[in-house]
């Protein structure tokens, strides 16, 4: 039905201006594309935009270690890999089948990731692992769209720079991550760069070498291998597509959330944990500032649809969700973590059709010469040029009445084009007794006409990669279950999600805030009921307390907390000498490096 229905569309409305509503994104909003994508694959990009400042193109890695003749298009597996390395200098005594055997499990622990996160070495390969920089040598995934923006977000939120794009720093300016220079100042990039002599030219694609006499564990090794075969990094995407966009959420108090944890938790840590461990505690600090992030938009553009204004940044909230400390073992805890989810995700559903009426609006809005002349900011943030938007949607601007009567008639026109092939859509545009404003009736029959599977399917699949599901360093795991339809006797099958606390997330959560973020980064206890008060009002993470809107009874809440609490212990997290609340604190296993903050 999508593509008849676009065809129809089209008929109606002008082919470019139906290509930019025919989509779930708005990147004014939430600068990504809402698809689902590999929380585990970002670093690499991200490395690569830090070093040289624009969007990476096709590299080398297929023509490196395809082999020679071979019928498969274009397919690399471990196999491949591991028979080139064995031919080089690098890992002389892998050359009988045994040998290359380990070197292809080795290269599948620590360095790359089959299609669908198959077992084997006859399987193509699909991610590579930021065990090193040099990972961002290797072009995979094959097409960095896949990856849905959110590499480019990151390093516009780390960079923290004005404009409309994200520019190479002068060596003069004050960050904490700078751009295409001072590489061994980037703090992202330092701990991950052992033995890396940085060229200093900032274009030069084979310039940065690996000094031999340097000492690097083995899975550092192998990428230095890897990338060392194919020769070069890859070169940058040219034209405005290479360009990293400086977009910002509209949900800045989560960004800059966001910001402010993985900056402070990388200086800290980053040269005090185990390069491995620190690795999965990083993915888990994305996990977190992502869904943070999404969860505040959800909140914020559904406070937009209903009121016209975005809330200001000191009013803007998380949504609050229910975790299940006890993964899974409590089926109560269980139960009440799914309701709460479920609760979030109907919120959550509404969201596509907001988009399009943004999509729509921002048409109208940006046709028209007056509003033009005005020229309303729309990056780094977009948040002036949203509340003009919502200023046409509720009436209060002074050319509201204009833009309602062409929303009018673009509602009739697209309902005399769907009248014989979908008349329940073209009755709602004409229905302006069920909803008065065009703006969310055309909205709702556009957003109708591309399918479930395009709006509220995507944007599952998208929370579900946000909130890293069923991974050992994620926020959240699933189950399928049967629910009986209403009104029959037939079942059908749900997924249900919940948040939990993975250890990772745990250790993680609990390392960040134990830091003492003044102007020398340190370690301090922090008592438990301040941790978990943060939990709820910076993350919406609610643990010892029902979220509002969900009554869960106080004993399960209590077992929830006990749970927690034991498990803290296991860790290693927790002290409590007695049951007295204000004795019991977190403390951390690595005592955080202190480091002097001198940048602004």
């Amino acid at each position: 039905m999508p593509s008849d229905a676009k065809q129809l569309v089209e008929k109606a409305f002008r082919l470019k201006e139906v290509d930019d509503l025919w989509t779930g994104n708005y990147e004014k909003a939430l600068p990504l594309t809402i698809q689902n994508f590999d929380i585990g694959a970002i670093l690499p990009a991200v490395f690569y935009m830090f070093r040289y400042g624009k969007r990476r193109g096709k590299g080398k890695f297929i023509e490196a270690f395809a082999r020679s003749g071979s019928t498969r298009g274009g397919k690399v597996t471990i196999d491949d890999v591991a028979a080139k390395l064995a031919e080089g200098q690098g890992f002389r005594g892998f050359q009988t089948p045994t040998q290359r055997a380990i070197l292809g499990d080795l290269l599948l622990t620590f360095c790359l990731e089959n299609k669908n996160r198959l077992p084997g070495r006859d399987q193509q390969v699909q991610k590579v692992a930021p065990t090193h920089f040099l990972a961002s040598w290797v072009d995979l995934p094959k097409e960095l769209v896949n990856l849905r923006y959110v590499p480019e977000m990151l390093v516009a939120l780390l960079a923290n720079q004005d404009g409309n794009e994200v520019k190479i720093n002068s060596k003069d300016d004050k960050t904490w991550f700078p751009v295409g220079c001072r590489f061994e100042d980037n703090v992202l990039l330092r701990p991950f760069s052992h033995g890396v002599e940085f060229s200093r030219i900032q274009s030069d694609r084979k310039g940065d070498k690996f000094n031999e006499k340097d000492t690097v564990s083995i899975d550092e090794l192998l990428m230095v291998r890897i990338a060392q075969a194919i020769g070069e990094a890859p070169p940058e995407q040219s034209g405005k597509s290479g360009l990293i966009s400086n977009q910002r959420p509209t949900a800045a108090l989560a960004a800059r959330t966001f910001s402010e944890d993985i900056r402070l938790f990388v200086r800290a840590y980053a040269n005090v944990v185990p390069r491995q461990a620190f690795l999965e505690l990083l993915e888990s600090c994305i996990a977190v500032g992502l869904t943070t992030i999404f969860t505040s938009t959800v909140e914020i553009l559904t406070t937009w649809a209903e009121t016209g204004e975005l809330p200001p940044e000191c009013k803007q909230r998380p949504a609050a969700i229910f975790v299940d400390c006890s993964n899974g073992t409590s089926s109560e805890l269980r139960s009440a973590a799914e309701q709460s989810m479920e609760d979030f995700t109907r919120r959550a559903e509404r969201l596509p059709v907001i988009l399009m009426v943004l999509r729509i609006l921002d048409q109208l809005a940006g046709r028209d010469p007056d509003i033009r002349k005005q020229n309303v900011p729309t990056a780094p943030v977009a948040t002036e040029w949203i509340n003009l938007l919502g200023q046409i949607l509720s009436g209060s601007h002074p050319q509201a009445s204009q833009f309602h009567r062409d929303l009018e008639r673009q509602c009739i026109t697209l309902a005399e084009a769907l009248e014989e092939e979908y008349p329940e859509e073209a009755d709602y545009l004409r229905r302006d007794d069920i909803e008065p404003h065009p703006a969310w009736r055309l909205a709702e029959v556009l957003t109708r006409l591309m399918g479930n599977n395009n709006t509220v399917g995507v944007l599952a699949k998208f929370f579900g990669s946000v909130l890293f599901v069923d991974r050992p360093n994620g926020l959240a795991t699933k189950r399928q279950s049967k629910r009986t339809v209403p009104g029959s006797d037939r079942q059908r099958k749900v997924v249900l999600r919940r948040l939990v606390f993975t250890d990772a997330v745990l250790d993680y959560l609990v390392h960040l805030h134990v830091l003492d973020p003044g102007r020398r980064v340190r370690t301090r206890r922090t008592p438990l009921l301040d941790f978990l008060q943060r939990l709820e009002e910076r993350y919406g993470f609610y643990v010892q307390k029902s979220p509002p809107g969900i009554a869960i009874p106080d004993e399960r809440l209590r077992a929830n907390r006990m749970v927690l609490e034991r498990r803290l212990r296991d860790l290693g997290l927790f002290i409590g000498v007695n049951d007295a609340e204000g004795m019991k604190s977190l403390q951390p296993r690595f005592t955080a490096e202190e480091v002097e903050d001198d940048v602004e």
